[in-house]
C-alpha cells in the first residue's frame, strides 16, 4: 500500500551566519581562512535555499523512502596483504615515539 506523503514546512529555514560557519569549523576542527569562511557561507547559504526550494514540491502519491542504504555491497573477500613498513609510515608523521605514532592524550576545547 502506498503512503500519501506532502511535504509541509514547518518552520522558515535559517540563514548561515559567519558565525554559525566559525563555531562549524571549529566543531570540525577546521582552521578556514578568511576567504574560506565567506565562500562556505556562500556555498551552505546556496545548500539551503535549494533545500527550501524542494520543500515546495508536491509529493502526493510519491512513496515515502525508509532508507537509502544499499541491502547488498560488492565486497572483495578478506585476504591477508603486506603492510607498510613502519619507517615509511612514520616518515611523515607530525610525531612519533617509540616506533609509534604520537597522539595528544585529550583534546582541548
Amino acid at each position: 500500500m502506498a503512503h500519501q506523503v506532502r511535504c509541509i514546512r514547518l518552520r522558515p529555514l535559517m540563514a548561515i551566519t559567519r558565525e554559525t560557519v566559525l563555531h562549524v569549523a571549529k566543531l570540525a576542527r577546521l582552521d578556514l581562512a578568511e576567504g574560506e569562511v565567506e565562500r562556505m557561507q556562500r556555498d551552505l547559504d546556496r545548500i539551503l535555499k535549494y533545500v527550501e526550494q524542494l520543500s515546495t514540491l508536491d509529493t502526493t502519491g510519491i512513496p515515502e523512502t525508509a532508507h537509502v542504504a544499499v541491502e547488498a555491497a560488492p565486497l572483495r573477500a578478506d585476504e591477508r596483504q603486506p603492510g607498510v613498513p613502519n619507517d615509511i609510515a612514520l616518515a611523515q608523521a607530525p610525531r612519533s615515539a617509540g616506533g609509534a605514532f604520537a597522539v595528544p592524550a585529550f583534546v582541548e576545547e
